[in-house]
């Protein structure tokens, strides 16, 4: 039976191959399995970050991102993406450019001092957006992928901020997708793989490190990160799905910091949905870059051999 190959212009962020590379080898590989291609985007750069350049200089913002997208043009290609604040940056600048003309000119005379020119050719999409589209892959496909199904283990899933806000402007937040106060797409792609996920308090509070605040004030970021933590594990979680490296850094590396700062011990696994997918799809810890996580994943990888 022939397949429609769904190829995509691949833009990985600083955050995941820096930090978390088993996210970049777990999108490529799972993607493979439910037809979609992820083609490297060279020479791309930071995307940029929506809460440092955002704030600062948003014309450095608009000019930087819109030359990343002029790298996906010149490829004939859309974009995917695994971060929350990539879609922020990316997403967010084509949508204005493609809807300013007086923008998009200011914008192409920066970019002329490089020898590029914006022309809104290319759409940006998250991956776990084309993993829940039908047309892309849908949930029939995700679960037809599974080989090793995450029986027996509650995930309390984190949607962040950027993906779905603002919702006037994101297409990903309407439709069949849901609004963007109460979605419930991500559970769905969650239960896709025969985990169960779990309602909690406040599902959709920032995890604590948007908008600049993880290096302007780590201590006001950790207690928010620290009151998701307690709404999750009241809820029953054994671990955290996620959709972006930089709200997984925060889960991840802030539940150390939450200890050594205020004393409060957590030891709750925290994955990308990507890794959590490649897990599914048979991939083991090792190849996903799980002993890379500052939180031990060993919790949630035991309960889920109890479970199988």
């Amino acid at each position: 039976m022939s397949h429609d190959i769904h190829k995509y212009a691949f833009f990985l962020g600083c955050i995941a191959p820096n930090r978390y590379p088993g996210i970049e080898a777990a999108a490529i590989r799972t993607g493979k399995k439910l037809d979609i291609e992820l083609v490297p985007l060279k020479g791309a750069s930071c995307c940029p970050a929506p809460g440092a350049f955002g704030s600062i200089d948003l014309n450095v913002w608009y000019a930087m991102a819109a030359r990343n997208l002029i790298l996906a043009e010149q490829m004939n290609m859309d974009i995917a993406l695994i971060c929350n604040g990539c879609y922020k940056s990316i997403w967010e600048v084509n949508h204005k450019l493609k809807h300013n003309d007086e923008l998009r000119d200011s914008v192409n005379e920066v970019l002329k001092e490089v020898d590029m020119e914006y022309k809104g050719t290319s759409n940006v999409y998250h991956l776990a957006e084309l993993y829940y589209n039908d047309e892309v892959c849908g949930l029939n496909k995700l679960r037809d992928s599974v080989t090793t199904p995450l029986s027996g283990v509650k995930v309390a899933c984190h949607y962040g901020c950027h993906l779905l806000k603002p919702a006037k402007d994101r297409e990903f937040a309407g439709g069949a997708i849901g609004d963007s106060e109460h979605p419930m797409w991500f559970e769905e792609l969650v239960d896709a793989l025969g985990a169960e996920a779990v309602e909690y308090r406040n599902k959709m509070q920032c995890c604590g490190a948007g908008g600049g605040v993880r290096g302007y004030d780590i201590a006001h970021s950790l207690d928010i990160t620290n009151e998701k933590l307690t709404n999750m594990t009241a809820a029953g979680a054994d671990a955290i799905a996620d959709t972006c490296p930089f709200c997984q850094l925060q889960f991840d590396r802030g539940q150390f910091e939450i200890g050594q700062k205020f004393g409060v011990e957590w030891h709750v696994p925290v994955l990308h949905y990507c890794e959590m997918l490649g897990l599914a799809q048979g991939m083991s810890p090792v190849e996903l870059g799980l002993d890379l996580h500052q939180t031990s994943c060993k919790p949630f990888l035991d309960k889920l051999k109890g479970g199988q």
